[in-house]
């Protein structure tokens, strides 16, 4: 009978350990959160078009490329860089564009849409969407991309530590609960 009271314990203590395991596997290392954070302004440009790329969070060279203009470097010190768009590009469609923070071997991509006529001027709009492939091919727009689930964006170790407490907290609770009920019916 004992083995029966014990067995939702260990369920919920391995059910806790797989759900933490993942999270603390993408944490910085060193401790350190990872805060690189490329963007493109406008994520939505028309072919020949000028966007600006910036790479938040890289304290070295980064490297921008993608199969829509030619690949642009962000110096060190740096945040921002220009590109040209391809006048050839294909409109409606969605390319990844790399970014590579060379301080850090971090690769991240961000997704810029070509749209369907022509634009006198850029409109600013942060994006800050990141995918993290490593493709730089058009994506073909009116269906979803699956498979990323909660893999996109990064994990900061603060987080992670604030996961296990809770995971924690929970567990020792059921088993408070499960120990007193079992003193309760000894009576």
């Amino acid at each position: 009978m004992r083995a029966i009271r014990v067995a939702p314990l260990a369920l919920l203590g391995a059910g806790a350990l797989t759900l933490v395991a993942p999270s603390a596997a993408f944490a910085a290392p060193d401790g350190a959160s990872s805060t690189f954070n490329p963007t493109i302004t406008p994520s939505v440009i028309a072919p020949g078009g000028r966007v600006t790329l910036g790479a938040g969070g890289c304290t070295g060279e980064t490297t921008v490329s993608s199969g829509i203009f030619d690949t642009a470097t962000i110096p060190s010190g740096s945040t921002t860089t220009t590109a040209t768009v391809d006048s050839d590009a294909r409109r409606g469609a969605v390319y990844a564009v790399t970014f590579t923070c060379g301080s850090t071997g971090t690769s991240r991509n961000v997704n810029l849409t070509i749209t369907g006529g022509a634009t006198s001027s850029p409109t600013p709009t942060p994006t800050p969407t990141t995918v993290p492939t490593a493709s730089s091919t058009a994506l073909v727009p009116g269906g979803v991309r699956g498979g990323l689930g909660g893999s996109s964006g990064t994990t900061d170790t603060v987080e992670v530590a604030a996961g296990g407490a809770l995971v924690v907290a929970a567990a020792s609770g059921a088993l408070y609960f499960a120990r007193r009920r079992n003193t309760d019916r000894r009576h």
